[in-house]
């Protein structure tokens, strides 16, 4: 038996399990993940984050993800925040900006740093790709959406009835229509203006935040001319400040980074 150390970290009660593979290994990152992230069982999360050193140049660090269920992410918006904060705090750079390499591309973290603590994150999440066939039928009737992709696939809807998550978002993830599977939001426009959002996860199922989805619903109201280009996402485990800039078209997600608790878990040699 050998032991890996471990990090939990929550980005807006998105958590995770964080490992660093250049010093503790991992030879089935996606089976780890299923035994891990078990809530009862295990270490409990919403999946594994392995952060490693970039394989290329233009890159500082590099990140993978596995769900809850061992399938492979592209990205995780609120993963790449609590990997700014243990990166600098952790003492692995002294940057307050770093170039993330994921799957779905170099992602620019920009920490907002005070007193040696990194207080939030700025992620430069790229361009949003998307596709406008927006209806689809669900096993309970016609389902109306925005299908945005921020380098992993969503599709957004707008409902007075955000709670239906635990309902239609496993149907939908694994509709016809999205090969992949899908991440499915469900977002309602408050009063003031701000975005209550909910969502089911591909591979995860319901978790209290998601970064990538957060992107996603801010695009598809704007779109949709629910919003402008800056929007307050609120979703179960806190808020997200997202802008999509005309200047250059990327999304810019902000939001908090924190620590939980760090362990070792012992595993088969």
């Amino acid at each position: 038996m050998s032991k890996i150390k471990f990090t939990k970290m929550h980005g807006a009660g998105n958590d995770y399990i964080y490992v660093d593979v250049s010093r503790y290994p991992i030879a089935d990152p996606g089976e780890a993940s299923i035994l891990w992230s078990d809530r009862h069982k295990g270490i409990g999360s919403d999946g594994l984050v392995l952060i490693d050193k970039a394989s290329v140049s233009e890159a500082d660090f590099s990140m993978r993800i596995f769900n809850a269920d061992g399938s492979e992410a592209m990205m995780c918006g609120n993963a790449s925040r609590c990997i700014g904060k243990y990166l600098y705090e952790r003492g692995l750079t002294t940057k307050t900006e770093i170039r993330l390499q994921t799957l779905s591309g170099i992602k620019t973290l920009k920490l907002n740093v005070a007193d040696g603590i990194v207080k939030s994150v700025t992620v430069d999440m790229l361009e949003p790709v998307l596709h406008n066939e927006a209806q689809f039928v669900a096993a309970d009737g016609l389902v109306e959406g925005t299908f945005v992709s921020m380098g992993n696939p969503h599709y957004v809807i707008f409902t007075d009835d955000i709670d239906q998550v635990g309902v239609t978002g496993p149907v939908l993830e694994k509709h016809p229509a999205f090969p992949q599977r899908c991440n499915i939001e469900f977002a309602h426009v408050m009063v003031d203006g701000s975005i209550r959002t909910r969502v089911w996860e591909r591979g995860s199922g319901i978790t209290m935040a998601c970064g990538t989805g957060a992107c996603a619903t801010a695009v598809a109201a704007s779109v949709t001319g629910r919003s402008g280009r800056q929007s307050r996402i609120v979703m179960d485990g806190g808020t997200l400040e997202i802008e999509w800039r005309e200047s250059d078209n990327h999304v810019y997600m902000t939001g908090p980074a924190e620590f939980v608790f760090d362990g070792e878990i012992e595993v088969n040699s």
